[in-house]
């Protein structure tokens, strides 16, 4: 720390982690690091299988091919240090080191919702206008909403990051969390923080309600038209190219409610943590795992993909 205007200002953070329960570390350390691993190698092994099957170079795999990258920002983004500080007895993170967190984490994160609500618009496309599918997600759409997502979520990223690179630390400077994150950094803040939770309502607002209700809207119109189809062998296959992600978008937001929809004055530590946990570790490892199991597409690509490497 260094002493600046009677203040002393903090340079670096300390990450709690788990810190209360040291009996169950190297346990902890075990978990996150097989998840980490499977997270990564699941992600990967999405990534190439689209990028090698021209099968696989549809509207669809394309937003999922964005999916898994973000996953992988994501949850690199926190799990070195997450990992270190399970090894060692006090984990400590310089001021940089935590906006950069911050600010990759909230990127990846909000890219995550966002893209959701692009994929669900897919599927309505798919769906409800099959004849003019290829005309309505043609290549050049698909690449604007992709690359729309990466900028808009990198531009709100910038916002909050900066606008926390502002305020004023002055001690303590423990975070009760494994990784840098929004809520407990501006309950350590000795300044104003009031532009930071007017940027953070407004965010949510958007992120976890015109989303979500954009989200809502399109399976509306997927289940009426699904309803209406006389086959049930239609009505199966219908459902089945949209059943993935429907389930990838409740686990998403079940977490994302319960961590950021909370007032502040009831922020708990505690919630905040698992709730971490799992959008950060078991939501990117799960999700390949979703759509490669339920897909028989990804999964005759990833064969394809291990027989030419065996070879």
């Amino acid at each position: 720390m260094i002493l600046s205007l009677n203040h002393t200002a903090v340079t670096e953070f300390i990450l709690q982690g788990f810190s209360e329960h040291p009996e169950y570390h190297i346990f902890l350390f075990c978990c996150f690091l097989s998840l980490y691993c499977v997270a990564l190698t699941g992600n990967v092994l999405i990534i190439v299988a689209i990028s090698f099957s021209p099968g696989l170079h549809t509207p669809m795999y394309f937003f999922l091919f964005n999916l898994a990258t973000m996953d992988i920002i994501c949850t690199s983004a926190i799990m070195p240090k997450t990992l270190e500080g399970l090894m060692i007895e006090k984990s400590s993170i310089s001021f940089g080191g935590c906006m950069a967190q911050l600010y990759f984490l909230t990127w990846a994160l909000s890219s995550e919702l966002l893209l959701l609500t692009v994929m669900a618009y897919d599927r309505y496309a798919a769906i409800c206008h099959p004849l003019h599918y290829n005309t309505m997600m043609n290549k050049a759409f698909c690449s604007v909403l992709a690359a729309g997502v990466w900028v808009i979520c990198a531009f709100n990223s910038s916002i909050h990051t900066g606008l926390t690179v502002r305020l004023n630390f002055c001690g303590p400077n423990v975070i009760t969390h494994f990784f840098c994150e929004i809520p407990p950094l501006l309950r350590l803040s000795c300044s104003s923080t009031y532009v930071n939770n007017v940027m953070t309502t407004l965010a949510d607002a958007f992120y976890d309600g015109f989303d979500f209700l954009m989200i809502i809207v399109s399976y509306g119109f997927i289940i009426s038209s699904i309803l209406k189809m006389r086959s049930s062998k239609g009505k199966q296959k219908a459902f089945s190219t949209c059943s993935s992600h429907l389930i990838v978008v409740c686990m998403y937001y079940t977490a994302v409610f319960y961590a950021y929809i909370s007032p502040m004055s009831g922020y708990s530590a505690e919630k905040s943590k698992l709730v971490g946990v799992l959008y950060t570790m078991v939501s990117p490892t799960l999700n390949p795992l979703i759509y490669t199991l339920r897909n028989k597409e990804v999964k005759a690509a990833l064969r394809k993909v291990f027989l030419f490497f065996r070879n």
